[in-house]
């Protein structure tokens, strides 16, 4: 019998959870949650979205901060979520910078979409992905998932882009149109 297969709201961190800030963020003091985004995950949870969240965090390569650090934020970011009624079915992080190695799961890489779809059981061509990077579309399309780019940056690979301002209810606009 073949597992039944779950659609999926996929999420950058920097500049879609949080807000983006020009260095890294990996302490709760520069944290700050962008407006729309608890009442996005909530509206996708009721929706029947799981929600993973793939981010690239190169300050543990060049050695900035650690995996201790990351992680520490992100059991506070699920606690926060989870006083909102709304639970993270998968965090997944690439520790890797350009500038000291190799890898394949750092966006635009797709290891680490490729690993939430199989761990998670998700069907892509039922997902989507919010980025506000093109190199957080790049990997999302390349696996079939719909995907719509927050802001400024240029990305012709991007199904649909949002120019601020908006709020929750114009991104769930766009995805169930």
């Amino acid at each position: 019998m073949a597992a039944r297969l779950h659609k999926a709201l996929f999420l950058d961190r920097d500049g879609v959870v949080n807000e983006d800030n020009p260095g890294y963020t990996w302490r709760k003091a520069d944290f700050q949650y962008t407006p729309f985004i608890f009442p996005l995950t909530q509206a996708a949870t009721r929706l029947g979205y799981k929600l993973v969240l793939v981010t690239n965090q190169g300050g543990i390569g060049k050695g900035l901060y650690g995996r201790t650090e990351v992680e520490q934020l992100h059991m506070q970011m699920q606690a926060d979520f989870a006083a909102q009624g709304i639970a993270w079915h998968r965090i997944l992080y690439c520790p890797h910078h350009p500038s000291t190695s190799n890898c394949l799961c750092r966006k635009p890489g797709s290891l680490l979409f490729e690993r939430a779809v199989a761990l998670e059981q998700i069907d892509p061509l039922q997902s989507w992905m919010i980025g506000d990077r093109c190199r957080d579309i790049i990997p999302a399309r390349k696996l079939g998932l719909r995907t719509l780019i927050l802001g400024a940056d240029e990305c012709a690979q991007a199904h649909l882009r949002l120019l601020p301002p908006f709020d929750a209810e114009d991104i769930l606009k766009l995805m169930q149109a």
